[in-house]
């Protein structure tokens, strides 16, 4: 048996990177699993290769609220059920000083990172908490707790979410909901990429051997979906930190 069997799962950003791994990883741990992305294409692909009884493409914005709800009425429809809603949709482009940044540019980041992790909880809170439970974890990220040069919308919108996080498992803990954030550290992802290209900040100066890959974080999120994921309700667990990559049984 999978320890997510009988669960249903909705990823956002899941057409590639860490969200396209978390989506594998829950159906190959026995969940239904919706994917969101504003690419149907290749969510359609992903779903299509995990097989239609176990994965719905559902292409959102979640910049909009009337799509995230409606991506979540989609699933409710289709798998009857929602478990567990991961947060990971996000985008850092363009990366700019802020003296320099294009104030249109900047707000639609603060629209996907900060106001689509809002849009997800408040799509999915109340279907959760009817049901008497559920657990919802955001991607987060080191740019939440300190500045990084270049990366004023990104560093503001991770920080946003990142007290959405406290305010939803302070609101919702007692109505049975499981609020949590995960910050993965550098992941080989396209954002690594867009980083690198940009040659603004050290980050973009790391070697590319120095991220850890896609699968580390989605087994972090099965792990943290499960009631080992009970003793940080509320925290941001962080794969930086050996005890927890030891613990959830990552090895390098």
């Amino acid at each position: 048996m999978g320890k997510m069997d009988g669960k249903v799962v909705m990823v956002t950003g899941a057409s590639r990177g860490i969200g396209a791994a978390a989506a594998r990883e829950f159906v190959a741990e026995g969940a239904k699993v919706a994917l969101l992305a504003r690419s149907g294409d290749e969510i359609g692909a992903i779903a299509g290769e995990l097989g239609a009884d176990n994965a719905l493409a559902i292409p959102c914005d979640i910049s909009r609220y009337w799509e995230m709800r409606a991506a979540v009425d989609a699933c409710l429809g289709t798998f009857g059920r929602l478990d567990v809603l991961i947060n990971n949709a996000g985008v850092i482009e363009p990366i700019s000083h802020l003296s320099q940044a294009d104030p249109e540019a900047w707000g639609q980041v603060i629209d996907i990172n900060l106001k689509g992790v809002f849009n997800g909880m408040r799509a999915a809170m109340p279907t959760m908490i009817s049901a008497g439970g559920g657990t919802i974890i955001t991607i987060s990220s080191g740019a939440a707790h300190g500045p990084v040069e270049g990366w004023s919308h990104y560093c503001a919108s991770k920080a946003g979410a990142a007290m959405l996080t406290r305010c939803a498992d302070k609101e919702a803990r007692e109505s049975g909901l499981r609020v949590m954030g995960l910050s993965p550290g550098t992941v080989a992802t396209d954002m690594q990429r867009e980083i690198k290209a940009s040659g603004v900040n050290p980050i973009s100066q790391l070697d590319w051997s120095e991220h850890i890959p896609p699968e580390w974080p989605a087994k972090a999120l099965v792990w943290m979906a499960g009631p080992d994921g009970d003793d940080f309700l509320g925290e941001e667990i962080s794969l930086r930190d050996e005890g927890i990559r030891t613990r959830i049984g990552l090895t390098v």
